[in-house]
């Protein structure tokens, strides 16, 4: 199935159809700057001495620390909030190396000097017409970025940004496929967040809080899993490189966030494989960062390979995936909470033999496994279906923008 295919398909799902057009760009667009189309508020940060972490005043952001996978979760207040965004606004950060990431505001913020927020003029109807300009238009955003060390966008930059605007009719109408899209793919990571949290809570129900749990063995987790480690092939060689073989850093664990990882920011080859330490690991793999942000952790969701930063566990034969996975998830927490107020920047080969974990019988294992398997691969589905969402949304976004692809609701044809 084609592209174009693809496209239409979700969008029929979603009771919208596409109207491609032969030439870019219609005559009724009017090119435009960027702050006819909206409101800009540059944050300001208050004084240190009006801000407090004990919830008193306004939630205040000052950076993407606090971004979220779509809105931010705050750790800051502040009783001076000098600029304030609204439920509805987007969040942009407009310094240092995350400028250009993006969070949905669901409640009033303080904002600090870090962030800008935007509204449509028109109304929060249009709200994702105008994340859709600003995705269209990032990169151009961020090669106008001043600062070496600390890159900011300023308020002249973003409010001169040239963008075209489509009638207001045309605008709703991409906000309301773009929104659909995009909701569809929070309702999923949602879901997740709950299966994710069932499936924890039945292990610790299991295998922490079990009365009988004080009668079994311990032992170390590599009585249940092989440990396996990576490599970096060399980067001056460029036949091991830009493959299509994924290869795990500890960014990527990060990003995983726990759960699945599909896909790496750096591919290799092959060859790369055959010329290196690093091998290919199968699906369901754990694999945990051991440098860096230690204790990270998610689970492969197709083969990769991994670079020397994390560790790799899969399940012996007999034991469950999940059941090491869990496994590795309590140890991380027990660990960090033993090492508090140290500094813990290494887990070592050493780290899995000496730190401990409960020796259950197989049949409560297995029994486990059967029951959180179910849970984990819905987690797996829907994650595959919201990065094909994401890609789809991606794809059509240019045609969006420069108006080869007109998106009409079926009741308007």
């Amino acid at each position: 199935m084609g592209l174009r295919e693809e496209v239409n398909e979700i969008i029929q799902k979603l009771n919208y159809v596409c109207i491609y057009r032969e030439y870019v760009m219609v005559a009724n667009w009017e090119r435009a700057k960027f702050d006819k189309l909206a409101i800009i508020v540059m944050g300001q940060s208050p004084p240190g001495t009006m801000c407090n972490m004990h919830g008193v005043g306004m939630p205040l952001l000052n950076g993407p620390t606090e971004f979220g996978e779509y809105y931010p979760t705050p750790v800051q207040f502040t009783t001076d909030a000098r600029k304030i965004a609204i439920p509805n606004d987007i969040l942009f950060c407009v310094r240092g190396s995350t400028t250009g990431r993006m969070n949905w505001a669901d409640q009033e913020y303080a904002i600090g000097r870090g962030i800008a927020s935007f509204r449509h003029r028109s109304g929060t109807e249009y709200r994702y017409f105008l994340k859709a300009i600003i995705n269209f238009h990032l990169k151009e955003l961020l090669s106008v970025t001043t600062g070496s060390t600390f890159p900011n966008i300023s308020r002249d930059q973003l409010a001169n940004l040239q963008i075209e605007i489509p009638p207001l009719s045309e605008q709703l109408a991409i906000a309301e496929v773009l929104s659909s899209l995009d909701d569809k793919i929070e309702l999923n990571r949602r879901i997740n967040a709950t299966l994710k949290e069932i499936a924890s809570l039945l292990f610790k129900y299991w295998f922490v809080d079990n009365p009988e749990s004080k009668e079994w063995g311990i032992g170390s987790i590599l009585e249940f899993a092989e440990l396996l480690s990576g490599g970096t092939p060399s980067t001056t060689e460029p036949r091991y490189w830009n493959g299509d073989i994924d290869w795990v850093s500890a960014k990527d664990v990060g990003n995983a966030g726990g759960y699945f990882l599909l896909e790496t920011e750096k591919k290799i080859t092959q060859t790369g494989i055959d010329n290196s330490s690093t091998k290919m690991l199968p699906v369901k793999t754990t694999i945990v960062t051991a440098r860096g942000t230690v204790g990270a952790y998610c689970l492969l969701g197709q083969p990769m390979a991994m670079n020397q930063t994390n560790y790799g566990l899969k399940a012996k034969e007999g034991i469950g995936d999940y059941f090491v996975n869990f496994t590795l998830k309590n140890m991380v927490e027990q660990l960090r909470q033993q090492s508090y107020g140290t500094i813990f920047d290494t887990i070592t080969t050493r780290t899995f033999r000496d730190i401990t974990c409960v020796q259950p019988p197989i049949k409560l294992i297995h029994k486990f496994e059967s029951e959180v398997s179910p849970l984990m691969n819905y987690i797996l589905n829907n994650q595959e279906q919201s990065r094909t969402l994401a890609a789809l949304r991606d794809a059509l976004l240019p045609h969006l923008m420069n108006g080869q692809v007109l998106v009409k609701g079926d009741a308007t044809l």
